[in-house]
């Protein structure tokens, strides 16, 4: 059992080094680890100064990351397969029950909401708000048996916002972590939780989301997810330590934003499903592609060249989403980054969202693309990151061109646009317990 106190100390005296190393230092350097041992330590001061420490005996940090699609763009709507991961970016929180019925958490930035325990159905004036993700993620603990009791919590969060890392998923992945711990006695895993966090977008939220950004972050490295039953999907945890591979992960911002992309969006479901139900079906996942390619031709006049773009899109995407994966546990870090390339290529040209047909003179990504391809002068892979059509871009990039490719960006983009990160081994986790 730790106090607040006693954890400070601990912290101080890098007791806890090797764990925050685990998640924070994925780059083996004593400044990260540094970094992480400070951010740990002022969520537990801020805890205290929020919270009144005496009445909690027993404080415990908690992390739910970020994730990153990796292989599979705009495959999962079409009941096909992904590849996501975790990343070393998550919402930090310093954690205790407090004897109450009630879930007090404060966010740094943000007004401390509280939901109470009392009363868990879904409330129209809490969609869209943090306080909808609480009260969804604790009413489905108890529908599944679980007695409930109140917590504080102090939250902070480096997950980049716009970036494609889903900070919901973490936000949901961490209370489902905080929940289990103080009141499911660690009996979720996490796939349990994953769905958990996705029920309460889902229905409390009011987003109807997939499982895949849940799932990335719950379960923790790369994660491959074949979607063929979406309420029951399968899910297989990729052995592949990315420390090794020589490469970094970045995500670089190219400042343009995804506002009114709705449409944008729902046309790329809208084209593929209009393919599938040339085949009285909904989901082109239940299309043989061989039928597909031999009926090509009268799916042109019936649907457009780029709804059979889109298509042809799918089948390839859903096959390299599977083989990126087989490639990792085969320890064949070049065939993955050659599969990884060549969905970004896919993406560009086949299902086509680099760039908004609503404003064909904005195309910031196309733009970023090209320079990020000059910079990596055939190495490494880079591709568009998550729904596309503005946002940011992927790039695996070798360590010794990290520094040249982070500033060839930045000079284009702006100081501060490209993020090193890692695919970090754990998902959501009770850090100190």
């Amino acid at each position: 059992m730790n106090s607040c106190a006693k954890l400070l100390q601990e912290l101080t005296a890098g007791t806890h080094d090797e764990v925050l190393a685990a998640l924070y230092a994925l780059d083996g350097t004593q400044a990260s680890l540094d970094r992480a041992q400070e951010r740990a330590a002022q969520v537990v001061r801020s805890f205290a100064e929020i919270f009144t420490p005496e009445e909690h005996a027993s404080v415990a940090l908690f992390s739910g990351p970020g994730r990153t699609e990796i292989g599979g763009n705009h495959t999962d709507h079409q009941h096909g397969h992904v590849l996501c991961g975790s990343v070393d970016l998550d919402m930090l929180a310093c954690a205790a029950p407090n004897g109450k019925e009630v879930i007090r958490i404060h966010s740094q930035g943000y007004p401390t909401l509280e939901v109470e325990l009392s009363s868990l159905l879904p409330r129209e004036r809490e969609r869209n708000t943090s306080a909808a993700l609480v009260r969804g993620v604790a009413a489905k603990a108890a529908e599944l048996g679980y007695p409930l009791s109140g917590f504080d919590a102090y939250v902070t969060s480096n997950v980049l916002s716009g970036s494609g890392l889903s900070s919901s998923a973490a936000y949901e992945v961490l209370v489902g972590n905080i929940l289990n711990h103080f009141c499911c006695g660690g009996a979720l895993d996490p796939i349990q939780i994953a769905k958990i966090g996705q029920y309460a977008e889902n229905v409390y939220f009011g987003k109807p989301c997939g499982l895949m950004d849940q799932m990335g972050s719950s379960v923790g490295g790369a994660v491959a997810i074949d979607f063929a039953d979406p309420s029951a999907p399968l899910v297989k945890k990729v052995k592949y330590d990315f420390t090794r591979s020589g490469h970094a992960l970045c995500i670089v911002d190219t400042g343009s934003s995804h506002g009114d992309l709705t449409d944008d969006y729902a046309d790329i479901t809208r084209e593929m499903g209009a393919v599938a139900a040339h085949f009285n079906k909904r989901f082109l996942r239940d299309v043989p592609e061989a039928d597909f390619r031999a009926a090509i031709p009268s799916l042109r006049v019936r649907c457009g060249d780029r709804a059979v773009l889109r298509a042809i899109h799918y089948y390839e995407d859903d096959r390299r989403a599977v083989q990126e994966g087989e490639a990792l546990e085969r320890g064949d870090f070049a065939r993955f980054l050659e599969l990884v390339n060549a969905s970004g290529l896919s993406s560009a040209v086949h299902l086509q969202n680099t760039w908004s047909i609503s404003d064909p003179s904005q195309q910031a990504i196309p733009l970023a693309l090209a320079a990020g391809q000059e910079l990596l002068e055939g190495t490494g892979a880079i591709r568009v990151h998550g729904g596309g059509f503005a946002g940011t871009i992927q790039a695996f990039v070798p360590n010794d061109r990290l520094e040249a490719f982070r500033s060839g960006m930045e000079a284009l983009l702006g100081r501060g646009k490209c993020h090193i990160l890692h695919i970090r081994p754990q998902g959501g986790t009770v850090v100190i317990g």
